[in-house]
């Protein structure tokens, strides 16, 4: 299940799509196993006539509602579990049924720190704490995998995309220096010089021949 990018801005592009770490849902993914070994086991142990097959039905049966909650949830919930670091904004997305999601945009990002425990140093992971300006809270990012250099990737996109914005903002300006005015036929692209048109309007028409 894959992030649907046209949910992105034109120009927008991604840097980085990451599902928490894969290590999250071992122990999910190893407890279902035990089940199915056990169901299984059970299955071959229990004698083979009408009351034995009830027995193994409703064997079956509780593996399957004990790995509905231990194992496919968790599995789904990793899955659709993305953090998509792009050009403009971090975008969180999160849920199987019912979706959350959150876009913070680079320019308003104040800190990225990142935290790692001795076993996500060892499994190469950890947590990332994105602060924004404004009332809404901080980011919490989980069990990122790299998280350091994810941190060094946000952070320098939002010196990017400061230094794209400060270009805009500066040909804005020098776009509408005193002393120009638009053209009639212009887009706010061209400019024409004061008392060009009211020059062109004193020529004297061509003589015609």
């Amino acid at each position: 299940m894959g992030f649907p990018e046209n949910v992105l801005a034109q120009g927008e592009r991604v840097e980085r799509s990451i599902h928490p770490h894969w290590l999250t849902v071992v122990g999910p993914m190893l407890f279902g196993l035990v089940l199915v070994a056990g169901a299984a086991f059970a299955v071959v142990a229990t004698p083979d006539d009408s009351q034995g097959n009830i027995v193994q039905w409703v064997l079956v049966g509780l593996a399957v509602l004990i790995a509905v909650p231990t194992v496919l949830v968790p599995f789904l919930r990793w899955r659709t579990t993305h953090y998509v670091v792009t050009s403009h904004r971090v975008m969180v997305r999160r849920g199987i049924l019912r979706k959350s999601g959150k876009d913070i945009t680079l320019s308003k990002i104040t800190d990225v720190s990142f935290e790692q425990s001795l076993l996500d140093r060892i499994i190469n992971s950890g947590s990332l704490r994105i602060e924004s300006a404004g009332d809404s809270p901080d980011e919490q990012l989980r069990n990122i995998p790299h998280s350091n250099h994810v941190q060094q990737l946000i952070n320098r996109l939002i010196d990017e995309d400061d230094t794209r914005r400060r270009m805009v903002a500066s040909g804005r300006a020098a776009h509408g220096r005193p002393g120009y005015e638009p053209a009639e036929d212009d887009d706010e692209v061209g400019r024409m010089p004061l008392g060009s048109e009211r020059r062109r309007r004193d020529r004297p028409p061509l003589a015609e021949e």
